[in-house]
């Protein structure tokens, strides 16, 4: 449960940030760039098993608890993004932050 926390707030990011800001904007302290590496992972655009060291660091250093305030959305899917991809992002790029979005 606590990964697809993650995956969602993740992915929830990576939407927001494309669709609304510009691209010298940071959104729960990951830039645009920061949020465009971890795109192949959960859009199912992409069959990469392993994220991208830039991902994993980009997600490590994201503001998790920020990002929770997007997750209820409902723009993960208008975005293609895939829960389950989602989910398998915090699991494989070995995070052990402990986020309890409600």
């Amino acid at each position: 449960m606590e990964a697809f926390k993650k995956l969602l707030v993740v992915g929830m990011l990576l939407i927001i940030g494309n669709a609304i800001l510009s691209n010298s904007m940071t959104i729960c302290n990951m830039t645009r760039e920061e949020r465009k590496s971890c795109e192949p992972y959960v859009t199912g655009e992409n069959n990469l098993r392993k994220p991208s060291r830039a991902c994993c660091s980009a997600t490590a250093n994201a503001d998790l608890e920020c990002i929770c305030s997007y997750k209820d959305s409902g723009l993960l899917y208008l975005y293609g993004i895939d829960p389950k991809q989602a989910l398998e992002l915090p699991h494989k790029c070995k995070l052990k932050v402990s986020v309890h979005c409600e």
